[in-house]
């Protein structure tokens, strides 16, 4: 049964309270009518509830027996209906006459109002003969069906309701009362019919004219971002999906063509008017997080630790935020889903760069906290579960994943930059005294560079593999880019062929060190393995002209070091 008070419990328009993010978790699967609670909406229909009684044709007299069991029954009772389409002929009561059973102007007029009701063969036989008069009690039948919709869809819904507005629960009691109503007519009605008369069709089309003329009424209004989204869901899915195309009634209304509840124009407004709701209700839920976070880091609240690394909820809040909005448009059609798709997105990026803007303000303005670095390290880490979850879910070709990923590139370099700045301050005067030096001298000093290196490295163990590896790489190709500037600051005089090879040998042994250093901390930079060998190559040749061609080379291959090829060689 349709459990519509855990589903309605997740639609737009319950605020969490200030001060508090309320990241609703991801919608529950919707539910189907099959499995609605009978106690939210009405006991199972019964079949005498559905058959209108007849205003003409009855009998009018039945002896004591019939009218106390006519009396316990209800008004729009089975038997009302039965004693007009039931087989064979009817008995008359002792008190009737032949002359009192059969009207004054003969049989050919047809049967009186106050005498004894046609049987099914005396109907068929009458419309045959083109006595369209006998099939008064079939149509006074048609529109007693109508009032009877009417009374039962009009109804009340019953108590139990908490947690709904009252259009949801008005909506839950006409589509429970439509499904359970037609289903009743199918399995006990459809039976004692002809198939001529159309029994389940003349139901279902009055049901679906009332359902209809409620949803036509309320559309007219303007409608709260819940009443909306209830409206939608109702009109795509739920109606045709639980109940035209339920198990039990999928078959038997198949010909009937019912239609939509409400025309498709006034459907596309309806979407439109839950987009714009949605993007506005998604944008505000993702700022009041990002507010929260940064809060947090102002407050200089220590980051969680999870498996080791700083971990901050900020991804998690806002991948369920747009996660949520998708699931509540796919569950209206999928089209609807798509549509979202692209809406969600356009706020997904607007929110990433006021994310990177927030962080960047942080990490100028935050730098005395105490927690400054950690809280630093846990929001690089979100970049990960952002770029995890839109590679996976949000590739589509008008948003490239570089649009997206723009912000959060910018947000992890200059958190990169923040981390390791105090490192390239603290090695600056020890790549210095590689000018102050002769290069065959000790190697004291490369030492000491990886020295001070290798005693940061435990501190940057808090970042996510991924990213600790992309930070070495950093410190990489700062160690080989500073070993070329100090190399390239002053120019070397090297008068003789075996001071050119003494220097190279030099170069290769100190490329060796930094190299073996920095892949053994997780460095990926294999690009970087060739660049100080390659240097030691040039210096050992003798050939002016060939020694500018390889700098024009090495130039090419090495971009970031281009700007030192003018000392090279000389």
């Amino acid at each position: 049964m349709l459990k519509v008070t855990t589903f309605f419990q997740g639609l737009p328009g319950q605020r969490p309270v200030p001060g508090s993010l309320d990241v609703p978790g991801s919608p529950q699967k919707l539910p189907s009518m099959a499995e609605a609670d009978s106690e939210a909406s009405m006991s199972e229909a019964s079949s005498e509830d559905l058959v209108p009684p007849l205003e003409a044709g009855r009998a009018p007299q039945r002896d004591e027996q019939e009218a106390s069991k006519r009396k316990e029954k209800k008004p729009r009772g089975l038997a009302n209906m039965l004693s007009v389409f039931t087989k064979g002929k009817k008995k008359t009561t002792k008190a009737q006459t032949p002359s009192s059973a059969e009207p004054e102007c003969g049989p050919e007029c047809g049967w009186a109002s106050d005498g004894p009701l046609p049987t099914v063969e005396e109907l068929k036989a009458a419309l045959e003969r083109g006595r369209l008069e006998a099939a008064r009690p079939l149509l006074l039948w048609r529109r007693g069906v109508a009032e009877v919709v009417e009374e039962r869809m009009s109804r009340r819904p019953a108590a139990g309701t908490e947690g709904r507005s009252e259009a949801e629960s008005a909506f839950l009691h006409m589509g429970l009362t439509m499904k359970e109503d037609l289903e009743a007519v199918v399995e006990r009605l459809k039976p004692l019919f002809p198939a001529e008369f159309d029994v389940v069709a003349t139901y279902a089309e009055r049901y679906h004219e009332h359902f209809a003329a409620h949803l036509a009424t309320m559309a007219q209004f303007e409608l709260c971002e819940r009443d909306t989204y209830m409206l939608l869901v109702w009109v795509q899915n739920f109606y045709p999906n639980d109940i035209i195309n339920s198990p039990k009634l999928a078959q038997e209304l198949q010909s009937v063509r019912l239609g939509s509840l409400l025309p498709p124009k006034q459907i596309q407004l309806l979407e439109a008017t839950f987009l714009s709701n949605e993007a506005a209700n998604v944008k505000e839920l993702m700022a009041r997080a990002l507010e929260l976070e940064s809060q947090r880091w102002a407050k200089d609240v220590a980051p969680q630790r999870l498996d080791g690394h700083c971990h901050s909820e900020l991804a998690i809040d806002i991948i369920q935020i747009i996660s949520q909005g998708q699931a509540k448009a796919e569950s209206i059609t999928p089209d609807l889903g798509m549509q979202i798709k692209q809406v969600l997105l356009v706020e997904l990026a607007a929110f990433l760069r006021s994310y990177q803007r927030t962080f960047d303000e942080f990490l100028e303005r935050s730098k005395q906290l105490r927690n400054y670095r950690a809280n630093i390290i846990a929001n690089v880490n979100n970049c990960l579960s952002f770029r995890t979850y839109m590679e996976q879910k949000w590739q589509i070709p008008q948003y490239p994943p570089s649009h997206l990923l723009g912000p959060l590139n910018e947000l992890k370099s200059h958190g990169f930059d923040t981390l390791l700045q105090n490192l390239f301050v603290e090695l600056k005067p020890l790549f210095k005294r590689f000018t102050q030096t002769r290069w065959a001298a000790p190697e004291e000093t490369l030492e000491e560079i990886i020295a001070a290196v290798g005693g940061r490295l435990p501190e940057f163990l808090e970042l996510q593999d991924c990213f600790r590896e992309e930070l070495m790489e950093v410190v990489h190709l700062h160690l080989v880019k500073e070993y070329i500037i100090r190399l390239s600051k002053r120019r070397l005089v090297l008068k003789t062929a075996e001071q050119q090879q003494q220097l190279a040998r030099h170069i290769l042994a100190n490329a060796d060190v930094i190299q073996h250093f920095c892949i053994q901390n997780g460095s990926p930079a294999t690009w970087l393995h060739s660049a100080l060998p390659t240097l030691a190559e040039i210096i050992r040749l003798q050939d002016p002209s060939a020694i500018k061609i390889e700098v024009a080379t090495y130039a090419t291959s090495y971009p970031d070091f281009g700007e030192n090829k003018g000392h090279l060689g000389t």
